[in-house]
């Protein structure tokens, strides 16, 4: 198959409807609206060290199939490490800077990366756009080319393309057809059940009310009070406010209309807290949570319970509740694996990344199996 290949430096280049036709509009992060609105408002710039440089590949009939793509200038908002591989490159004489980085900014959340018109497979053109990748790389001197938090299929399949993979760790909820939350509680142990009932009488203990809101029930008020809550948390956290805008919040999350799950608590009159989230048609995803106060149980209430009783009343299949977090294990979120595909230009350094991501591979499996472990539902469950 014969195809051109174009890199985007801006997602104005392509209209929302070309884009979404073959990107799709269910995985949010995907969206049109969502990628040129992080763009737009400031969020992934040059400036910022996220140059947007989309991928896109052209047959005789136009667009075909379209990847996300970003020349970075550092590794922040990844949630895969490659520090270490940063300084390797520099120890060795290397600038391992700019890399080319394919992922959803700020968003460790699995979901399709390549996407292809309809009729066509995303899995035929991969070797295309490898290729294509890499010529570009090679032409602007270019250190490497990185696939974030793709699906296991995509994954494999680049794994027996020559690049390398990497596994890692994260905490999912699976909805097994449960009728209510007190329905999948009945799946814990006594012990466990009792522990987190607790957690949730704490929440009403202290008078906090919460509400679930989704799409135009939020109104610009509430996003103007998320968007303090954030950058109070990431200050508290990170020293710094955060990688996405006041317009972020104000333009584009408003957009994705009933794709977007706002979680607020107040404390009687004054809201003090709230989780935010984006859900397909069959999955929910936590993505921020921000305080003006803290209350005991209350990140856990907003951030994993409500997530789990919209789950069930909406009869979405999976929970997926961000990066990190082995506290969720106890809280009924199962350990899955995720992956990321690593294509380095250097074949000296290559081979190296080769033998650690080979070395890291057991210890993220035997990691899953342990963490497994500690589950809290009965036997059998």
């Amino acid at each position: 198959m014969e195809l051109t290949a174009e890199f985007l430096t801006s997602l104005d280049q392509v209209t929302a409807a070309d884009w979404n036709a073959i990107a799709g509009e269910d995985y949010p992060f995907l969206r049109h609206e969502f990628l040129y609105g992080l763009e737009k408002t400031g969020c992934t710039t040059a400036e910022s060290g996220w140059q947007p440089c989309h991928l896109g590949l052209h047959d005789t009939q136009g667009l075909l199939g379209v990847l996300p793509l970003y020349l970075k200038s550092h590794s922040y908002g990844e949630y895969v490490f490659d520090w270490s591989w940063a300084d390797a490159w520099q120890r060795s004489g290397l600038e391992y800077y700019p890399k080319l980085v394919s992922a959803i900014p700020f968003t460790p959340a699995t979901g399709p990366r390549l996407c292809t018109r309809e009729g066509t497979r995303p899995e035929d053109i991969w070797p295309a756009a490898l290729r294509a990748l890499q010529q570009f790389a090679t032409r602007q001197d270019i250190s490497s080319w990185h696939l974030l938090f793709p699906e296991q299929k995509v994954s494999q399949q680049l794994l027996d393309l020559g690049s390398h993979r990497r596994t890692a760790t994260q905490f999912h909820w699976f909805n097994d057809d449960y009728r209510s939350f007190d329905d999948f509680l009945g799946t814990f142990t006594s012990r466990k059940r009792k522990s987190l009932k607790r957690e949730r009488a704490r929440v009403a203990e202290q008078g906090l009310q919460l509400r679930t809101l989704t799409g135009r029930e939020i109104t610009s008020r509430d996003w103007e009070q998320f968007y303090l809550f954030y950058q109070l948390t990431y200050a508290k956290r990170s020293g710094h406010r955060g990688y996405l805008t006041r317009e972020f919040f104000l333009e584009t999350a408003p957009s994705l209309g009933e794709q977007v799950v706002m979680v607020v608590a107040h404390h009687g009159a004054q809201a003090v807290a709230a989780a935010l989230y984006f859900r397909s048609q069959d999955t929910l995803y936590g993505r921020y949570w921000g305080c003006q106060r803290e209350f005991d149980c209350l990140h856990f209430e907003a951030c994993y319970y409500r997530g789990i009783e919209y789950c069930i009343e909406r009869g979405l299949r999976r929970f997926d509740p961000g990066a990190q977090g082995e506290h969720k294990i106890q809280r009924g979120f199962r350990p899955v694996p995720t992956w990321s595909n690593h294509w380095i230009a250097d074949p000296n350094l290559s081979a190296a990344v080769g033998d650690f991501t080979r070395r890291e591979q057991s210890h993220s499996e035997q990691y899953q199996n342990q963490a497994a472990q500690l589950l809290p539902f009965r036997v059998g469950n």
